[in-house]
């Protein structure tokens, strides 16, 4: 019922930007609280969707469409030349549901609960991936650095584009691998991750949500991306925190209430599949697509990451999520130190890019 009224955000946002005329913080602030609605009402109907169709082609669906709002929002914005804040959004995307996502989910899990358990196995898996992860957004800033230290850019194969490219198939190969794995040839062994649940929903209504949220996802990225330098301004903060902290948590805003949910229903496989399993997307799969898309339409960018706070702040990530993960059960205490941990490089960001 809540997320049916907040719909009213999307006539209010597009009345702001035409009609009134209203400062671009205004612009900005509804059009990111729309996205953020929108991304749970096409949550909602890719699983009615998948409770449709079936774990194996239900997983398929729900790896396409569950970034979509990161994805459309963050094309807009590279469209406007905000290469660096496209970065920042994929460093945040993976931090936001890795460290706070989580972390809340586990904390109101685990508020009236002891212990919370789940699969050692299916979680052991997502770890791996996030090291992979780790190694390969590392790779393109080494090979960027060594070649500017040794003095010899000019004179090596290759170039940042290329080699980004190259790396993003891989990627991308690998991401169609782990799906083949998880859902053809160990289904048995991790279908118990999902639910039972009937769709409350006819296909017809599932497929015209969709459709529909992703149309006005677009709509409402595109009034957006106009103005996150001006609402950057006006708030006093500079684009990449921006980029880093309110864009990533605005495009995996359905993956946070949807982990929060689940976990209150202790239901913790879900759980880790939403917000390690997202992470892992932002990065084998939105990032790729973000590069070849980008290169096809004429503004290259790449994965040499500009700052490197931000190539840390994953490193952790990923070495902090697998730390808690590895042993197949979590507490509240655990979740704290995540969103903890997800606060301090808030900070960080904060202080180290200034207006």
């Amino acid at each position: 019922m809540v997320f049916t009224v907040l719909l009213v955000l999307i006539p209010v946002s597009a009345a702001l930007k035409y009609l009134v005329g209203a400062s671009p913080l205004l612009v900005f602030a509804s059009s990111a609280l729309a996205i953020a609605v929108l991304a749970e009402w096409v949550r909602r109907a890719t699983d009615q969707l998948a409770d449709r169709v079936g774990p194996a082609i239900g997983g398929l669906l729900t790896v396409s469409f569950g970034s979509i709002a990161e994805l459309v929002l963050a094309l807009f914005v590279l469209l406007r030349g905000e290469v660096a804040v496209v970065q920042a959004q994929i460093a945040g995307s993976i931090m936001g549901t890795s460290l706070f996502g989580l972390g809340l989910a586990i904390i109101v899990g685990g508020v009236t609960r002891e212990r919370q358990k789940f699969s050692a196995e299916r979680a052991g898996l997502l770890s791996t991936l996030l090291i992979l992860v780790v190694i390969a957004l590392l790779l393109p800033a080494v090979f960027d650095l060594t070649g500017r230290m040794s003095g010899q850019a000019a004179t090596i194969g290759i170039t940042d584009e290329e080699l980004s490219l190259g790396v993003s198939v891989v990627l991308m190969l690998l991401y169609l691998a782990n799906l083949a794995f998880t859902l053809v040839t160990h289904r048995d062994v991790f279908s118990k991750d999902k639910g039972e649940a009937e769709p409350d929903w006819s296909l017809p209504l599932a497929l015209a949500v969709l459709v529909g949220a992703t149309v006005a996802i677009a709509f409402e990225a595109e009034m957006l991306s106009g103005t996150v330098t001006e609402a950057a301004g006006a708030l006093h903060l500079s684009p990449m925190f921006l980029g880093v902290i309110v864009l990533a948590l605005v495009g995996t805003a359905g993956d946070l209430f949807a982990a929060s949910w689940f976990a209150h229903e202790d239901r913790m496989g879900l759980v880790l599949n939403i917000c390690i399993g997202s992470a892992v997307q932002v990065a084998l799969v939105l990032a790729p697509l973000l590069v070849i898309i980008s290169w096809a339409l004429g503004h290259p960018m790449t994965l040499v990451f500009s700052n490197p706070l931000h190539l840390f702040a994953i490193a952790s990530t990923a070495f902090i999520v697998n730390a808690v993960a590895r042993d197949g059960e979590t507490t509240w205490f655990e979740g704290l130190l995540l969103v903890g941990v997800y606060v301090l490089f808030g900070l960080a960001f904060f202080f180290e890019s200034p207006a």
